[in-house]
């Protein structure tokens, strides 16, 4: 039988993790609330620009940008991936890491040059584990990303894209789809290929016979140069949203379960320590009467 002080010791240990735990718990799911909140706006917006460009269509623009000509050979790649500063939040970043890994090996099957770049520490550390060299990693994106911040790094893309850099782009993050579904993906920025209208693209088809919303000046191709690489921004800043919000989710549930793993094993505990304090008891008791045997002898 364990020793009832070594019991109690250990019980006490996981009482304070327990408060640890539960703690992280709360946390997560506050910040999970503002990071959702911060993803349905940007979704919103999404969806208004949609339908801008959806009425450029209608009004008979051919559509020619060089962000949605695809290039004839794809000799460069830029690898993105999306992870957490952090830990403490069940798979997450390991399944963004080994679905970027794969990425990788497909690219290099290509015969096509590549350049990672990373966001977060543990998927810095995660390539330098397995001896993957990163170009370049930031850092300063945490559960509430800025635009700002997003918007700096889209530039410097759309520049890398037009002027030849490189001729794809690949995000690999964990799309938010609900609450309790989140997929580790990948998405091909750069090209464009084609503006993704959604339902306003289709409504606006369907009456495509009317006459447009809107009054376009000075003309529908300059907001054209200005709406393509709006798109690009918006939906590279949808991808770090929707990274936020998963990682919030997984270290929510992860902190979930490790408080009611911490609750199962304080009840097997006190279950032990309670056998093993009966067991001392029993002993001293009986030590006693022997005692007294031996006196009254």
């Amino acid at each position: 039988m364990a020793n009832a002080r070594a019991l109690d010791k250990r019980r006490k240990s996981i009482r304070n993790i327990k408060k640890i735990t539960r703690t992280m718990e709360l946390i997560a799911t506050a910040r999970f609330k503002k990071a959702m909140d911060r993803a349905t706006a940007a979704s919103d917006y999404t969806s208004r620009i949609s339908k801008v460009v959806a009425d450029l269509a209608n009004a008979g623009l051919e559509v020619s940008h060089p962000l949605l000509d695809a290039r004839e050979e794809t000799n460069n790649v830029k690898l993105l991936v999306l992870s957490a500063n952090r830990g403490l939040c069940g798979g997450y970043n390991g399944n963004v890491i080994r679905l970027a890994a794969r990425r990788l090996e497909e690219i290099k099957a290509e015969n096509a040059g590549v350049q990672i770049e990373v966001s977060g520490k543990r998927g810095i550390s995660g390539f330098k584990f397995r001896k993957i060299d990163v170009d370049k990693g930031y850092l300063q994106f945490e559960d509430q990303p800025a635009y700002e911040e997003v918007e700096a790094i889209a530039d410097d893309y759309l520049k890398q894209y037009v002027g030849g850099e490189f001729d794809r782009l690949d995000v690999v993050y964990t799309k938010f789809v609900t609450s309790s579904r989140q997929t580790a993906t990948i998405e091909t920025l750069l090209p464009l290929g084609s503006l993704d209208l959604g339902e306003a693209a289709e409504e606006t088809a369907k009456k495509s016979d009317q006459q447009s919303l809107y009054e376009l000046l000075p003309s529908a191709e300059s907001i054209l140069e200005e709406v393509v690489p709006t798109s690009f921004k918006v939906k590279l800043f949808k991808c770090f949203l929707d990274a936020a919000v998963s990682e919030q989710i997984a270290r929510m549930v992860a902190m979930k379960s490790a408080t009611e793993n911490a609750e199962d094993m304080i009840k097997s505990l006190s279950q032990t320590y309670n056998r093993a304090r009966q067991s001392q008891i029993t002993g001293e008791i009986m030590e006693i009467i022997g005692g007294v045997e031996a006196l009254e002898s």
